[in-house]
């Protein structure tokens, strides 16, 4: 396994204008990427995902290299991310969880008592559980050449701890809430053990080559703000500085983190003292807002409403356009505020990405 813990040789990187804006370092273009961008909006993605079932597409590190790569084919994105699901991380702590057609991601025996925690694996060695996204990482790494950074990324704890107590989706989260609840010890348990993968899995991430972390706290908005510092706050930071020690321990690249935390507008201020470079923000706050609340020392992401993209071309120029006056071209990464959407046409995708380079580059000449 030393080649995953170590692989040497990279192609050197060609674009890294996504770094420098991560890092608060001035660029000439803002640079963009979305999340899900490697998605069943592509055809050729749909073509390579047929035959396959979702979680055995996750484990073929060819595959996984290969749906990477198809947006970046497309489009002049400044960035990879790496195909994966956060939810490799509650498989690796022993859960199954299978890829219900037309239902989504379904755990076949959630948590439903305390008791269950025992059936976890109390020690996960990522290597073995999950090195497959490791090898996916590294042989993506390779394949791009260096054109963009590739990042890397994982659920938050809540987040997992959610799909792994309702079992799939939820509109409430209340089988998940209610143990925040009724067992606040026992949550903070899961919590904890949750928080000690990740960062795990996050380092040998950066050790197969990733250049950037994202970290998703996708289900925040189903937190109020007492919760949210009690649940979910607490882990957030807990990671990011434990990345950090463990990445210096290894002598690993010391990458930028990025925290997206949707819905979570009341804790913004908080997460941009979080121990992360950039801030990912959903579409429901004004960029002037944000700026406010998160400071100068951050980078911020995103956060065109992800159904923009539905409008016309044009009306898609003059939406971007806006955005990036809202939040200046410097310290900040453009993307969506969400992922994009199955049935979203690429030509659409291609003219969002083309309208933050020129207008970007056309602001900053100005």
């Amino acid at each position: 396994c030393s080649f995953i813990r170590s692989p040497k040789g990279f192609p050197k990187l060609k674009n890294d204008t996504f770094l420098r804006a991560a890092r608060g370092e001035e660029t000439e273009h803002t640079p963009v990427w979305c999340m899900r961008q490697a998605g069943r909006y592509l055809p050729e993605f749909r073509e390579t995902r047929a035959a396959q079932d979702f979680f055995a597409t996750c484990r073929s590190p060819k595959l996984c290299c290969e749906l990477t790569l198809q947006p970046l084919r497309r489009f002049p994105l400044d960035a990879a991310i790496i195909f994966s699901d956060i939810l490799v991380v509650p498989q690796a702590l022993g859960m199954e969880v299978v890829m219900v057609p037309g239902k989504g991601p379904t755990f076949t025996e959630p948590l439903k008592e305390v008791e269950d925690l025992l059936k976890l694996r109390q020690k996960v060695d990522v290597t073995a559980e999950l090195g497959y996204v490791f090898q996916a990482i590294t042989l993506t790494r390779h394949s791009l050449e260096g054109r963009v950074p590739l990042i890397g990324f994982s659920g938050a704890p809540w987040t997992l701890m959610s799909y792994m107590i309702e079992g799939g989706g939820s509109t409430t989260m209340a089988k998940a809430k209610s143990w925040l609840y009724r067992h606040p010890e026992a949550s903070h348990r899961l919590l904890r053990l949750l928080a000690d993968v990740v960062t795990d899995y996050l380092v040998g991430q950066v050790a197969a080559g990733a250049q950037a972390l994202q970290l998703f706290e996708s289900h925040a908005g189903h937190l109020g703000p007492e919760q949210f510092q009690d649940f979910a706050l607490p882990y957030i930071r807990d990671i990011a500085q434990a990345v950090k020690s463990k990445l210096k321990e290894e002598a690993l690249p010391l990458v930028p983190m990025i925290i997206f935390a949707k819905d979570a507008h009341y804790a913004l201020r908080d997460l941009a003292h979080a121990g992360y470079e950039v801030v990912g923000l959903d579409w429901t706050i004004r960029p002037q807002e944000a700026r406010a609340q998160t400071g100068k020392d951050v980078t911020l992401q995103g956060n065109l409403d992800p159904c923009a993209l539905y409008a016309p071309k044009e009306k898609i120029g003059e939406l971007v356009k806006k955005m990036l006056e809202g939040f200046g071209t410097q310290r900040y990464i453009a993307n969506l505020g969400h992922g994009l959407y199955p049935d979203m046409s690429p030509e659409h995708v291609g003219a969002f990405v083309e309208a933050v380079h020129t207008h970007s580059r056309h602001i900053n000449k100005h």
